[in-house]
């Protein structure tokens, strides 16, 4: 991944940080470990498919991310031989990642939860925004108590 956005530092961090939150958030939940690997590997590539997005659509829309991202993920993981059920379902967060109507298990959410920590504060969103992300996407017990840990004033 680093390798890939090649001195794009913004994108590095953003991935990295999203990969911390989802692995304390996956860990507090307590998630199997194979969820975990697919919960961690996905965190760091949900946003792969952004260079292809600039480049094709001149967009960095989460639907043009979500159109570019498994395939270049899916070559990515060729080499580390993960079975292909976990490949696909690797595919399937980085294909779906803003696609909130579709969550479709804890893995899903922990992604969901951890990308929107990090854009909170990435974006500086206000209150109000945060309230409301807060209400209509947070599910988990602990992803919730970290953001309301993060921002105590709502």
């Amino acid at each position: 991944m680093i390798d890939y956005y090649s001195g794009d530092v913004p994108r590095v961090n953003h991935a990295l940080k999203v990969l911390g939150f989802a692995s304390a958030i996956a860990g507090l939940e307590e998630l199997d470990c194979r969820k975990l690997e697919i919960v961690e590997i996905a965190a760091i590539l949900h946003d792969i498919g952004i260079v292809n997005a600039e480049r094709k659509y001149h967009s960095t829309s989460g639907k043009y991310q979500e159109i570019e991202g498994p395939p270049v993920a899916r070559d990515m993981l060729k080499k580390h031989h993960l079975p292909e059920e976990t490949v696909e379902r690797i595919c399937y967060l980085i294909g779906h990642h803003h696609s909130y109507t579709k969550i479709d298990g804890d893995d899903f959410q922990v992604l969901v939860e951890a990308d929107f920590l990090v854009n909170v504060y990435e974006n500086q969103m206000n209150q109000s925004a945060i309230r409301s992300i807060r209400e209509k996407y947070f599910e988990t017990e602990n992803g919730t108590a970290i953001l309301n840990d993060l921002y105590p004033e709502l």
